[in-house]
């Protein structure tokens, strides 16, 4: 395993699993699985309505706590809310948060923050995150906020490698995340030549290769699966390394394209979009 340091000195690896999509049987027993192959890194969110069986799946593992790095975000409609964090924790069935992001940029993410950096002092979460954040509110929570993000989760593939982002991170130590790192499901991506190419040289799988370029690119993965050897695939990038050459030509895949747009009506949607209950 690799690990990316963020600005407040934390340790986070730099490849886990992603549970976006997952019922929550389907996230149980992924998390399970994915903890006892090894991994150690897990991302869920309020809105994936799967919390409870993310924690249900890391106590099933038996791996102890203190070895997991585990991630989730708030849902705007409870930014505000007192107890948001304390509700969080409690479907988790955790003392604490690894890395806790706000999910959405919606116009109460300034009081949803505060909230966060309340259980950052508390030592109820030990990083803050902004997630699917344009470079303005990311650079206005930089300047203004008490304690700066940690880390940033945006969409980042070699499609759209967030180049003018990176800029921004490497002034401030902040970390990204990428979710859609192997191009949701686009078959295009995955398979383009020079993946092949390099999938041969290595031995690997062309995800495997795209994985690889995401962690030398400085990047924190978590694709999601329900297959144990995907998600052990996913996993096995760590004994080799792309040459500079190889990263030379990945580069060229760049279409400056992406999958997800977040258009204003669909923020808007976002701040009064209730959740189902988190079986």
């Amino acid at each position: 395993m690799e690990y990316f340091t963020l600005n407040n000195k934390i340790k986070m690896p730099m490849a886990g699993i992603g549970v976006f999509m997952l019922s929550p049987s389907e996230a149980e027993n992924s998390v399970e699985s994915a903890l006892k192959s090894g991994v150690r890194l897990i991302d869920t969110a309020n809105g994936y309505m799967n919390e409870s069986a993310t924690g249900r799946g890391i106590k099933k593992s038996g791996v102890a706590r203190e070895e997991i790095f585990l991630v989730t975000k708030l849902w705007p409609t409870v930014y505000e809310k007192e107890t948001a964090v304390e509700e969080t924790l409690k479907r988790l069935d955790t003392d604490y948060i690894d890395l806790l992001f706000l999910h959405q940029p919606t116009d109460n993410w300034r009081e949803g923050y505060k909230n966060i950096e309340k259980a950052y002092k508390a030592g109820k979460v030990k990083a803050i995150g902004l997630s699917n954040f344009p470079d303005d509110l990311l650079k206005e929570a930089i300047d203004t906020m008490e304690i700066k993000p940690q880390v940033v989760q945006v969409e980042a593939h070699p499609y759209f490698p967030q180049t003018e982002l990176k800029k921004i991170l490497a002034e401030t130590g902040i970390g990204l995340m990428a979710w859609y790192p192997l191009g949701h499901g686009d078959k295009n991506l995955v398979s383009e030549p020079v993946f092949t190419e390099l999938a041969k040289k290595y031995n690997k799988t062309n995800a495997q290769i795209i994985l690889r370029w995401h962690i030398q690119s400085g990047n924190i993965v978590i694709p999601g699966s329900k297959n144990p050897d995907h998600i052990r695939d996913n996993f096995n990038i760590f004994d080799f390394a792309l040459s500079d050459e190889d990263m030379a030509m990945i580069e060229k895949v760049n279409k400056g394209v992406r999958y997800y747009t977040a258009t204003p009506e669909l923020i808007n949607a976002y701040a009064t979009m209730e959740l189902k209950e988190d079986l």
